[in-house]
């Protein structure tokens, strides 16, 4: 087990506060993380669908320097509207993606349409010469897997996928302590998303002005089944299977993807769901509970372990999200804006006083075993040297989701890499998109993370 001393030496943010050597965790702030350009390295932007998750997007990488929004993508004439009220009249606005695609000034797209679209459009982007941002989860079905990567491949485009929480300051901070041992031997991980609101169960607004003529609802569908316009289907798209992954696809990538930055991991290779639709009983065919078991076999650096997600749409007392990392020294905990890193080591001797089974024994035995066990296991000093608890927070402002665009950003003026390409982004949805092949299939499903293919 590391000392006091050699725990600051791996960490030395920490020296910039007052240490206490007590359960009260200290606080740390962490240095923003945007890089300067040159004024010829402008990017102009293009977004891909104008829903919820796109003006977010788009809000987000206008956060980095250096970046123009030159065109607006939407099968929904309102969004296109206010595309232009936001972002200005002069922005090309159009229904048909194409149209963005074949424009030379446009160097980049975010893909921020349902997930039934997200293949298609980002293969088409790449193929196109364009640097594509895709939104979570990178394909609706663990089968488009494939395609996209190898589209990936034969383009010099940089592809990186949405999950922001793959470059947060806290996940890298987390990952350090993690690769330091401070934990020792991983046993398992706890996560959970839980919400409680309409908006965060996906009955999101839907216009007063819907209509097959206000909405392209035959792109919309693709290769979906036919039927007539329905702007229930179109506006709340993420409650149906046809166009996108449900509880899965929308949260569990999320926190597969956060944990596999931290351990490096390259995914499950055994998932299990279950859960229910419980309440939102709105005409969805996804479940409002859904809980997932995983196995995560032996891989480089680390053991086996286990792994259990949890969301819930009917989260009592309201929404949180939390990853918990368990191990034989101690646990780390993410949050939306801190970690907490407790260290408690398990002890080496056998059980002995208290509850346990030495009670039941007759007394002469219980003398006998306690002098027994004086002598084999003589009173060590404290395991654990300095502070048992650490609590990390990023600056008041901070985000994630800039960051993760200034990551795309500077690898596109730069030639780098990311931190979520389409490798890794497949390994982060093809466990979900597992989970819901388990749930509605009621079967385990294999997975191989090494080659990304099913068992």
């Amino acid at each position: 087990m590391s000392t006091r001393r050699q725990f600051l030496q791996r960490f030395p943010t920490l020296l910039a506060v007052p240490l206490l050597a007590t359960q009260q965790a200290n606080a740390t702030t962490l240095s923003g993380p945007l890089q300067r350009f040159a004024a010829n390295d402008q990017i102009n932007l293009a977004c891909i669908g104008m829903g919820i998750q796109g003006f977010n997007d788009v809000n987000a990488a206008l956060g980095n320097p250096g970046v123009k929004m030159v065109a607006a993508c939407d099968l929904y004439d309102g969004r296109l509207a206010r595309a232009q009220e936001v972002y200005g009249e002069d922005i090309f606005v159009t229904r048909d993606y194409r149209e963005v695609l074949s424009r030379k000034d446009i160097d980049a797209v975010i893909v921020a349409t349902s997930d039934h679209w997200h293949d298609a459009i980002t293969i088409a982007a790449l193929d196109a010469g364009k640097h594509v941002y895709c939104e979570k989860p990178l394909v609706q079905s663990l089968d488009e897997g494939k395609a996209v990567l190898e589209a990936e491949q034969r383009n010099p485009g940089v592809l990186i996928v949405g999950s922001q929480r793959v470059s947060s300051l806290l996940t890298e901070k987390a990952r350090d302590i993690y690769r330091s041992g401070e934990l020792g031997e991983l046993v398992m991980i706890e996560t959970f998303t839980d919400r409680f609101d309409a908006l965060g169960a996906w009955q999101y607004s839907i216009p007063r002005d819907a209509s097959p003529e206000t909405v392209d609802w035959d792109t919309f569908l693709k290769n979906s089944q036919e039927m007539p316009f329905d702007a229930t289907r179109f506006f709340r798209w993420r409650n149906y299977q046809d166009y996108g992954t449900g509880v899965g696809g929308d949260l569990f990538v999320h926190l597969f993807s956060g944990s596999h930055r931290v351990l490096d991991s390259l995914g499950p290779n055994r998932i299990y769901a279950t859960g229910g639709l419980r309440y939102w009983e709105d005409g969805r065919d996804v479940p409002d509970v859904f809980i997932a078991s995983c196995d995560y076999g032996k891989q480089a650096g680390h053991p086996a372990f286990n792994m259990q997600l949890r969301v819930n749409f009917v989260a009592g007392g309201g929404g949180d999200s939390r990853t918990r990392f368990v191990g034989t020294e101690g646990s780390l905990e993410l949050g939306w804006n801190s970690i907490t890193l407790k260290r408690n080591k398990l002890p080496a001797a056998p059980g002995y006083g208290g509850w346990d089974a030495f009670n039941t024994f007759a007394e002469p035995q219980r003398k006998e075993f306690e002098q027994w066990y004086k002598a084999q296991y003589p009173p060590a000093p404290p395991t654990i040297e300095g502070p048992k608890e650490w609590t990390y927070r990023t600056p008041e402002g901070y985000s994630d989701h800039v960051h993760h665009f200034n990551n795309w950003f500077t690898a596109i003026r730069n030639g780098g890499t990311v931190v979520e390409d389409g490798a890794f982004g497949f390994r982060a949805a093809a466990p979900s998109l597992a989970a819901n092949v388990s749930y509605f299939e009621r079967r385990i499903v294999e997975w191989d993370p090494l080659t990304m293919t099913s068992k």
